[in-house]
């Protein structure tokens, strides 16, 4: 094979963190031999050095994520102190604007999980990872350096940018997901995608411990405060730039994974099934060992290589049509169905149970304080304890165990177990001690973990087709994230219903109880929900994908959606065993 021919079959990128396989096996002539190699060398590695960097560099997204999304439940109250210590307020930021900040995140990362998920689809997962972090980077400081003024409220530029942020966390869940499990190991993918996810644990205990180490850095002016209405000067002052460093650290773990991302590699599986455009492959690989952003191949060359390598592959092309086709048969609907529904019924409770925060932190004693000091200190600790107690435990468990036990015993385990523990918290509410209903807390955040929020991640990155996996996956996590704004906007009111003016306490959350009751309810449906989804435990992608004879997920209706001739298997030797459904 000529120097020429073997150059247009490599494509760009390649770093330490994410090895190019593809062009390993650029010398092979016949793209679908190329492709089986290709993938079986990705599939077949041993697990060693190079899958845990790669396993940083997404999962530094993921505790930037998190890092954000938690950070903002500690820093609501100093927004308080910052900007609404008036008459009216008393340094307490209005409920309807402290929830209007905390939904606004969840509302981007609806929009990020829909867009980047498709684009990544079209466009390319390359040309789409890091600039999810750029956005969120350029959000978070930006957020941290908002002011009001006479034509624009702080609770408005928050919001704003929350939004925009929201949009860049949004974009990195099928990212992410995608191209760690694209680029994993067969035997240990399950692990290498909830480690990514894990990262989650450990973003909401450093956004717990920054804020620790701000409140102890500001003690001497905090002590000057009695309370938040009384906050005022060298207090207010020190409360100011408080806030302002614990979201602007929010953009320092995101610049040190940038340049990872920005240079990863297409993944192999998209070159083949999706992009199938090697000449310009092969200009980008050389603009990419030149630092250029891309290249320019003559397009008279580049649409003659197309046009001669596309029939070759035969693998179907992604279209609305073939998109409806494709998920219009049961046996793929149902998948989407059980993917989506999980992450929904998950989200609603998972989000919900931070209502019960307030109440828990009470019975370990760590709410309230004399001064200011002593308010946001026992805050912090206490958030520490709850995220250390039951949180991230069960990340870990979950990543030890994902690949032995499954993903769908887990699941399904998960949410039964949930089941029960909201129904005991429901109709046991009033009758339960503060150490009893910690312990349920604790237990339910262990079940989370390990369990349902864990795998509604990693299965929607592995049982889809590669032309329809990152926006099945975008689908699926925002569907969770409806969850979510739903839990916030509707039962977050709905806890005080009832309540009496300056209540505090369980009086200040009369309803509570019977929120609790119909979370179980939800988690029941998520565990019926969960019985439609496959067992993805040690299987490659492509038999996932129906693509491999001889297994239970095969189907025989590929290339175009008709069965071969015989004729036209004979064409193609290894087509059969390289289609995607």
């Amino acid at each position: 094979m000529s120097t020429t021919a073997i150059a247009a079959n490599k494509t760009a990128g390649g770093n330490a963190a994410f090895h190019n396989f593809n062009n390993d096996f650029a010398h092979v002539q016949d793209p679908n031999e190329r492709r089986r190699l290709a993938l079986a060398e990705i599939d077949k590695a041993p697990f060693g050095w190079y899958h845990v960097r790669a396993c940083v560099v997404a999962g530094i997204g993921f505790f930037t994520d998190s890092y954000d999304i938690f950070a903002i439940n500690l820093v609501t109250a100093m927004l308080g102190i910052a900007f609404f210590q008036n008459k009216v307020s008393k340094g307490t930021i209005p409920s309807e604007s402290d929830t209007a900040i905390k939904v606004a995140t969840s509302g981007g990362t609806v929009l990020g999980q829909l867009g980047f998920g498709y684009l990544a689809d079209v466009v390319g997962r390359k040309k789409m990872y890091g600039l999810e972090l750029i956005i969120i980077i350029f959000a978070t400081l930006a957020q941290a350096l908002s002011s009001p003024s006479h034509a624009v409220s702080i609770v408005g530029l928050i919001i704003f940018w929350r939004v925009l942020m929201g949009i860049g966390i949004g974009g990195d869940y099928p990212l992410s997901s995608i191209i760690t499990s694209e680029f994993a190991t067969t035997k240990w993918r399950g692990a290498m995608m909830n480690a990514v996810f894990a990262m989650q644990g450990i973003g909401q205990f450093t956004a717990a411990m920054l804020a620790l180490i701000v409140t102890a850095g500001f003690k001497e002016s905090l002590l000057t405060g009695s309370k938040a209405s009384t906050c005022t000067g060298v207090c207010q002052l020190a409360v100011d730039k408080m806030w302002r460093i614990i979201i602007g650290f929010g953009a320092v773990p995101g610049c040190v994974a940038l340049y990872y991302r920005l240079t990863i590699p297409e993944t192999p599986r998209y070159t083949f099934d999706v992009a199938r455009d090697v000449e310009q492959a092969s200009e980008d690989a050389n603009a990419y060992m030149h630092g250029k952003s891309s290249g320019h191949p003559d397009e008279i060359t580049r649409v003659t290589a197309m046009q001669q390598q596309s029939p070759a592959l035969e693998i179907p092309k992604a279209s609305m049509r073939d998109f409806l086709q494709h998920y219009g048969q049961w046996k793929h609907g149902k998948v989407l169905l059980g993917t989506a529904g999980s992450w929904f019924f998950l989200d609603v409770a998972y989000y919900g149970l931070g209502l019960n925060n307030s109440i828990i932190l009470a019975a370990i004693g760590y709410s309230g304080g004399h001064n200011m000091y002593e308010i946001f200190y026992r805050t912090a600790v206490g958030n520490l304890i709850i995220t250390c107690a039951g949180a991230i435990p069960g990340y870990w468990v979950s990543v030890a165990t994902i690949d032995t036990l499954g993903r769908k015993p887990i699941q399904i385990m998960g949410f039964a177990i949930l089941t029960i523990l909201f129904v005991v918290i429901g109709f046991a509410y009033h009758h339960l001690s503060g150490h009893a209903l910690l312990a349920l807390y604790v237990l339910a955040q262990f079940f989370f973990n390990f369990g349902p929020n864990s795998t509604t991640f990693i299965v929607p990155g592995e049982c889809f087709p590669t032309r329809y996996r990152s926006t099945s996956h975008g689908f699926s996590a925002a569907s969770g994230k409806v969850g979510a704004i739903i839990a916030q906007v509707v039962f977050g009111p709905l806890r005080t219903r009832g309540a009496k003016h300056g209540a505090t306490g369980a009086a200040a959350s009369p309803w509570i109880n019977h929120i609790m009751q119909i979370f179980a309810l939800f988690m029941l449906a998520g565990l019926l929900t969960s019985f439609l989804i496959p067992e993805t435990k040690r299987k490659t992608l492509e038999e996932l994908a129906g693509e491999v004879p001889g297994t239970p997920n095969y189907d025989p209706a590929l290339g175009g959606g008709h069965p071969k001739t015989s004729d036209e298997a004979s064409a193609t030797p290894h087509a059969n065993n390289e289609k995607l459904v």
